[in-house]
C-alpha cells in the first residue's frame, strides 16, 4: 500500500467523513475504493473500445464496405 495525500475543501471533507462512517469505511479507504472502481471502469471501457475498433468493418445492404451511415444505422 502507497500513502498519498490528498487536499479537500471543508464542505467535500465533512461530506466524505459521514459517508465513510456511514458505511463502516476510513476515508482513506472510501477514497481508496472510489478510485480503484474508476480505474476498473476505465480499463473494461478502453478494452469495449479496442475490441469495437479492431473488428472489421462490414459489407452494408447498399454494398458498400465500411462503417455505416446515420441513415444506415437509423433506417425506419
Amino acid at each position: 500500500m502507497k500513502n498519498v495525500t490528498i487536499t479537500l475543501d471543508e464542505q467535500t471533507a465533512a461530506w466524505a467523513r459521514v459517508y465513510a462512517a456511514q458505511h463502516g469505511k476510513s476515508v482513506s479507504r472510501l477514497v481508496g475504493e472510489m478510485l480503484q472502481e474508476r480505474m476498473q471502469e476505465r480499463r473494461a471501457y478502453d478494452e469495449a473500445m479496442q475490441y469495437y475498433l479492431g473488428k472489421q468493418p462490414v459489407r452494408l445492404k447498399s454494398g458498400n464496405a465500411g462503417y455505416p451511415t446515420r441513415e444506415e444505422l437509423y433506417d425506419r
